[in-house]
């Protein structure tokens, strides 16, 4: 059987090669409609004295189990560490699951013939809702040409923040009460 030979890009350094590479503007399109579809943010003049959280793309190939390119993938996440607590958050704290809880539950769920059910969540993250101010730079590559000088009011958590894990299972943690 022979597989179909996919060009792979390579990994861009910096969001202008990307750009220039049509496979991976195309990621970069594809994330940046997803965060746009899940109302991640909503563009603000800069407020005086704020403290605009930075960010910058990240870009990864995905394969297929057979080892074949599956997609190129870009996400654009913030640099958490350019946050300051009490100013752009405050809780971080989310709980963690052991994996000999995990073994212990799957264990009687086997031995009492239980039906176990596996999902995973497209950007999960992305659906933590923030309860601070979090003000961000637009993307580099998809800044709004008639508000340039605009940025970013968080709705939504994005990946890097210090709140992401804390939001993020609040939300679920509300959704199964």
């Amino acid at each position: 059987m022979a597989l179909a030979a996919t060009a792979i890009s390579p990994i861009p350094g910096n969001y202008r090669t990307a750009l220039a590479d049509p496979q991976w503007r195309a990621a970069m399109a594809e994330e940046y409609q997803a965060l746009v579809d899940n109302d991640t943010w909503r563009l603000v003049p800069k407020p005086p004295g704020a403290n605009i959280v930075t960010g910058k793309w990240i870009y990864k190939h995905k394969f297929h189990s057979d080892g074949t390119l599956a997609r190129h993938k870009a996400r654009w996440v913030v640099r958490g560490f350019t946050q300051r607590h009490g100013v752009d958050y405050g809780e971080t704290f989310s709980p963690v699951v052991k994996p000999a809880t995990i073994r212990v539950v799957l264990s009687i769920a086997a031995s009492r013939h239980w039906p176990i059910h596996l999902f995973d969540m497209k950007n999960a993250f992305l659906h933590g809702r923030l309860e601070d101010l979090v003000y961000s730079q637009q993307p580099p590559g998809f800044v709004d040409p008639a508000r340039p000088n605009h940025v970013c009011l968080l709705q939504h958590s994005l990946y890097g923040l210090k709140q992401t894990p804390w939001a993020w299972y609040q939300r679920f943690a509300t959704y199964l009460r």
